[in-house]
């Protein structure tokens, strides 16, 4: 088993997806400087690359409830799952090589974070 915690909060899916209220430039970016984020916390984490099938756990911690949980959540778990294949911790984030399990997001208003738990 292998974990890191990424501090704070990573957009919501809404940014990511290129709402209406941004250009698209503007929501890859967002999504570019969150996966480097994410990439530097694996980084220091000294995250080995896993063989094969993982199962992979991402918990958020929200500072209040003013995200959609669902928002949040699917957020999160791209930004992750795509910093993770990019670092070649694995190999594809399909379903074929991880099983992705994601508790409801908690609140902690004074440490807001994310825990990623890697298994396989």
């Amino acid at each position: 088993m292998q974990q890191f915690t990424i501090p704070g909060r990573l957009p919501g899916l809404n940014s990511i997806i290129n709402s209406s209220r941004t250009h698209w430039a503007v929501a890859a970016k967002e999504k570019k400087e969150a996966m480097d984020y994410v990439i530097a916390y694996i980084t220091m984490s000294k995250i080995k690359p896993v063989d094969g099938f993982a199962e992979i756990t991402i918990t958020c911690y929200e500072k209040d409830l003013r995200r959609d949980a669902d928002n949040v959540q699917s957020g999160a778990n791209k930004v992750i799952l795509d910093a993770l294949q990019k670092f070649g911790i694995i190999e594809n984030d399909s379903r074929r090589y991880i099983k992705l399990i994601t508790p409801p997001v908690e609140l902690d208003r004074e440490n807001p974070r994310i825990e990623v738990i890697l298994e396989g």
